[in-house]
């Protein structure tokens, strides 16, 4: 990637330095197209629903990945069509946290689809990175509710008007922490990517 070396993310360890943050918007075309992260670490890709994530993740992560959409569309083949999601979400987020499970047991660098709402699953991934010797880390997405509204419109998996406002005020409230540097408890590193910046990435990987 000529003129666009990868971008090695680094966050605190033990007593070393404080957290990083890394605003990757609304920057004009130059972003970088890699990210590289430690090769124990654990990155949490969150934002609001539609906005992006399971593309991003799907096309740019090189390495394990745990995206409950995935979850989703295998549970969704095997049922009947017209059956609503509602009635079997239950089971789609127990195989996806089973699958989570089994793979932070590989020891390796993982990236993880998160909704934004569920606080306790990054302290989950922060414990495990800490007892790996690793960090965590999170790429959130930073779109506004239209786009995120028509993404969700073009995908044809829409959620509802009360679940969508959860999701905009706990992804908000991360949002505003993230910018004064307040990252959640046990995350080494957050970078902030516009809609320009994850298109821009065509790489996150891990070393070793």
């Amino acid at each position: 990637m000529p003129g666009r070396p990868a971008l090695p993310v680094r966050g605190h360890r033990a007593k070393r330095t404080a957290p990083v943050v890394r605003d990757l918007r609304e920057r004009a075309g130059r972003s970088p197209h890699a990210l590289v992260f430690g090769a124990r670490d654990l990155v949490v890709v969150t934002g609001l629903p539609g906005s992006g994530k399971s593309t991003f993740m799907d096309r740019a992560v090189h390495g394990i990945r745990v995206d409950s959409q995935h979850a989703r569309d295998r549970w969704a083949a095997r049922l009947p069509r017209l059956l609503p999601y509602v009635l079997y979400r239950p089971a789609v987020r127990l195989a996806h946290y089973a699958g989570l499970r089994r793979a932070l047991r590989t020891g390796g660098g993982v990236a993880v689809h998160d909704c934004g709402s569920q606080t306790w699953v990054r302290a989950w991934l922060a414990r495990e990175a800490r007892r790996r010797g690793g960090t965590l880390h999170l790429l959130l997405l930073d779109v506004t509710p239209d786009t995120a509204l028509a993404g969700q419109q073009e995908r044809g998996r829409g959620v509802s008007r009360y679940a969508f406002l959860r999701h905009r005020q706990a992804t908000a409230r991360l949002l505003r922490a993230v910018e004064r540097g307040d990252l959640p408890d046990g995350c080494g590193s957050a970078v902030l990517l516009d809609r320009d910046a994850a298109d821009a990435l065509r790489r996150v990987s891990f070393t070793g």
